[in-house]
């Protein structure tokens, strides 16, 4: 996960945040017999007892259905471990059964609730992601030099990399030359976001229209930008959509 380990443990140990992973009127008591409770669509509930805990490190918990057959309440445990791993978390799930058979029915959906997690803890740490989106166009299309370098040390990684048809960049220091380029070959164009970002496990996608000097319309795209786990940028890749053939 491409968050820092404190966040993603906040939602293994805090009720609000259980809930958003889990499902409205999920919740747990993060001690050690603690009560765990994770409400599934269909008015499924899932229960169990906290027997393992380290903060920020580690959790255990029993983990078995209150009505139906596939696992008794206490029937199976649920072992997780974080460790800081390249800025993010690394993350690691160990679900014990009693059978084989319960253990393949809980693959696929074991796989859905680490995606929703992924995504809800992506969605704290880079809730602000339209800001440096936005920032970024502004900065490609400032003329002004110091601002501009201004705006990429806030809003870039140092080795931050940028790739479209025309770019291919490695470092914030030689993307201040490269957009210098920009306004020295390319005078008065500016890039504008052009509708809503898409978000999706610190990974997003924002539309942008070019305009000429004169207003007129010089092309549009799509940028996909990944975020750093300090929420700076850490790097972009540029789409430009195909050109319209002349009528």
């Amino acid at each position: 996960m491409n968050v820092p380990r404190e966040l993603v443990f906040r939602y293994l140990t805090e009720s609000e945040r259980w809930a958003r992973w889990w499902g409205e009127g999920s919740t747990i008591d993060a001690r050690i017999g603690g009560a765990v409770l994770m409400r599934l669509p269909g008015g499924v509930e899932v229960a169990g007892r906290v027997t393992e805990l380290s903060s920020p490190g580690s959790i255990a918990f029993t983990y078995g259905f209150r009505s139906g057959s596939p696992i008794p309440e206490g029937g199976s445990l649920v072992t997780i471990g974080l460790k800081d791993h390249d800025g993010g978390t690394k993350f690691r799930l160990a679900h014990a059964f009693a059978t084989e058979g319960s253990r393949d029915e809980h693959v696929q959906g074991w796989r859905y609730q680490l995606a929703l997690l992924s995504n809800v803890t992506a969605n704290e740490a880079f809730g602000a992601v339209t800001e440096p989106v936005d920032a970024w166009f502004s900065a490609w299309s400032n003329p002004d030099t110091p601002a501009r370098d201004a705006a990429l040390d806030r809003i870039a990684s140092p080795d931050i990399e940028f790739r479209d048809q025309f770019s291919m960049v490695i470092g914030v220091e030689d993307l201040r030359p490269h957009l210098a380029a920009v306004h020295k070959f390319m005078p008065g164009m500016r890039l504008t976001r052009d509708g809503a970002v898409r978000h999706c496990q610190s990974l997003v996608l924002a539309d942008w229209v070019a305009h000429a000097s004169d207003g007129q319309e010089r092309g549009r795209g799509t940028n996909v930008f990944a975020f750093a786990p300090d929420g700076r940028i850490q790097s972009i890749t540029g789409f430009w959509n195909p050109a319209k053939p002349p009528t």
